[in-house]
């Protein structure tokens, strides 16, 4: 059996991410820049510093990880900086795309020799990623970079399919977490629950969607 990756698992969603796939059995590996002490007591793997916004960063994961077979990648490591039309900043839109949409792509590429036959790739986006749905505008950093990681994950459903690996684009639904401020409609533990139900659910036959975690198709 391989082994279960997933990114920015520090605190949130990545965190229970972890937690969740830890009580199912697998082996996971916890990549973050920082570890925290909730991520230390669930006794999984954990990779410290590392920093997916950093090239360096993408070959010496690879590295350490050159020896396992991976079943799941889950990309989540993620910013969201709230901005309007009359405050963006351009470097928070560069940083913002750096981590929300360039990572994952090179961050993925790096380990796709580890992908075994069968794996599989989720990218937690945001359904604020989604164009057809933007009926309120601003957050335009994280709106762009998002959408910018859709297009990306589209594109790594078709490259990966020959090798036999499926790709998936969640939307983890309105989450309390730290990255929101504490706001939302759901604790990270039921959003966490839908989005694994939808890895479960995931095949070639299907790969390249864009799914809310409740398992709503979403529009790009």
């Amino acid at each position: 059996m391989g082994v279960s990756v997933v990114t920015g698992a520090n605190r949130g969603i990545g965190l229970e991410l972890a937690r969740q796939l830890e009580a199912r059995g697998a082996s996971v590996v916890a990549v973050c820049r920082k570890r925290s002490p909730e991520l230390d007591a669930l006794g999984v793997r954990v990779e410290s510093g590392v920093d997916v916004t950093e090239p360096a960063a993408w070959s010496k994961l690879a590295e350490q990880l050159a020896h396992d077979d991976i079943d799941l990648l889950i990309q989540n490591a993620g910013v969201l900086l709230a901005d309007s039309l009359e405050d963006v900043d351009p470097d928070e839109v560069r940083a913002q795309f750096e981590l929300n949409a360039i990572a994952p792509l090179f961050l993925t590429r790096a380990l796709a020799p580890r992908l075994r036959t069968g794996a599989k790739v989720a990218l937690i986006s945001s359904r604020m990623g989604s164009i057809g749905d933007n009926g309120s505008g601003g957050y335009y950093g994280y709106r762009m970079s998002k959408a910018a990681l859709n297009a990306a994950g589209v594109s790594l459903a078709h490259d990966l399919k020959p090798r036999g690996v499926a790709v998936v684009i969640l939307h983890p639904g309105s989450v309390r977490t730290e990255m929101t401020g504490g706001h939302g409609m759901i604790e990270a533990d039921e959003s966490v629950r839908g989005l694994l139900q939808r890895i479960d659910e995931l095949r070639l036959a299907t790969t390249g969607r864009f799914l809310h975690q409740n398992g709503e198709v979403l529009p790009w």
